[in-house]
């Protein structure tokens, strides 16, 4: 195999959530110019099918909050293609402010899209993956799952959740040859990330303690997104991918 098919996906056929904006949607544009069959989630229909048209990919809309949309969005998925070769669990959410006043609807939704979407959908593609022998599952969590951050108690307890989820995950399906991993970057200058971290008073004291000086883009989480998903990949299982300039390592 030579270095370009270890790290291909072309043919492979991918499931992207989030996809409507931020790196949901920089995945499906990077994954659909490496030659896959994209089908991008999200709840945007107008941003979708603008995806659509740059890309070529394939669309559903879903708000997958709920479980019956969870369950609806892999049959749907299934009716374009027998089986999902790579899952993206892009979709999130950020609600921020103090545990003492932080609203218990915002916690439930907080948790229902970062952490039992993820699962419902893992969940859903497995089954497809093992009677394929092969798969990939690609959770995007983030840094604050890891290290702690004041004001983001639901956000943080959800990606925690997740790379929980990824290493569960993981001891169950590697014996399927399937490869279950995390992203975890730092701030990305996503539409999210510039509304809650543009303000110089809240960034620059993260900045400060970041040894590369800044935060991520889109691009970058979506090429660590790429090398997952390839074969080149394949001994990665596992793993929290730490993007983050090396925050946590100082």
């Amino acid at each position: 195999m030579t270095w370009q098919d270890r790290f291909s996906i072309t043919g492979k056929v991918a499931l992207v959530t989030g996809a409507s904006s931020g790196i949901g949607a920089e995945i499906v544009r990077v994954f659909s110019q490496a030659g896959a069959k994209v089908i991008a989630t999200g709840q945007s229909v107008e941003r979708l099918d603008a995806l659509a048209i740059e890309t070529g990919c394939a669309t559903i809309p879903a708000d997958i909050a709920t479980v019956e949309q969870c369950n609806t969005l892999i049959a749907k998925a299934h009716a374009l293609h027998d089986t999902v070769d790579i899952l993206v669990n892009s979709a999130g959410i950020v609600v921020v402010g103090p545990v003492l006043d932080f609203d218990p609807a915002d916690w439930d939704r907080t948790m229902a899209i970062n952490l039992r979407a993820p699962f419902l959908l893992s969940k859903g593609v497995a089954p497809g993956m093992i009677a394929a022998g092969a798969g990939k599952i690609i959770n995007i969590s983030s840094q604050t799952g890891v290290i702690a951050l004041p004001d983001h108690a639901a956000y943080a307890s959800s990606k925690g959740g997740l790379n929980a989820l990824t290493k569960s995950l993981m001891t169950e399906l590697a014996p399927h040859n399937i490869q279950v991993n995390a992203i975890c970057p730092t701030v990305v200058m996503t539409d999210m990330g510039r509304e809650i971290w543009s303000p110089p008073q809240k960034s620059g004291p993260m900045i400060a303690a970041t040894p590369l000086g800044r935060f991520g883009e889109p691009v970058e989480i979506a090429d660590m997104a790429l090398y997952l998903a390839s074969p080149a990949s394949d001994l990665v299982n596992g793993a929290l991918m730490m993007i983050e300039g090396g925050y946590s390592s100082v």
